[in-house]
């Protein structure tokens, strides 16, 4: 069953409404947290889903990563493009180190202002 995504134009809360395509424009929809009627289907995101080997592919090539190391803005740049590309949410601390990359702080700057990053997650990781 497809999934339709929406937002309550009273309660401003998105929601996703799991309907089959005869009742979508048929079937009325209703805000999950309010109740309102008062909503806007909006258009989700659309994906594509690449191998790893896929995605990999541009590291292979010497020139793509030729200046990253004195280009930290181009860093920040690289990373957020294969972030988006892996389609997966990395949380508020990798979009903080990417946004400082973007602004050209250096890797090592960003290790000094931020001494406890990623300390929680290598604690609750196991090898």
């Amino acid at each position: 069953m497809p999934t339709y995504e929406y937002r309550c134009l009273d309660c401003k809360q998105r929601f996703d409404i799991f309907m089959t395509y005869s009742e979508y424009g048929t079937k009325p929809v209703f805000c999950t947290r309010c109740g309102s009627a008062n909503v806007q289907r909006l258009i989700s995101r659309v994906r594509f889903a690449r191998s790893e080997e896929g995605l990999l592919e541009n590291l292979d090539n010497p020139d793509a990563l030729a200046g990253l190391e004195e280009n930290p803005r181009e860093l920040g740049r690289m990373m957020r493009k294969l972030s988006k590309e892996a389609g997966e949410d990395l949380g508020p601390e990798f979009d903080e180190v990417i946004g400082r990359l973007e602004a050209g702080q250096s890797p090592e700057e960003i290790e000094r202002e931020l001494p406890d990053l990623g300390s929680s997650a290598s604690e609750d990781t196991e090898f």
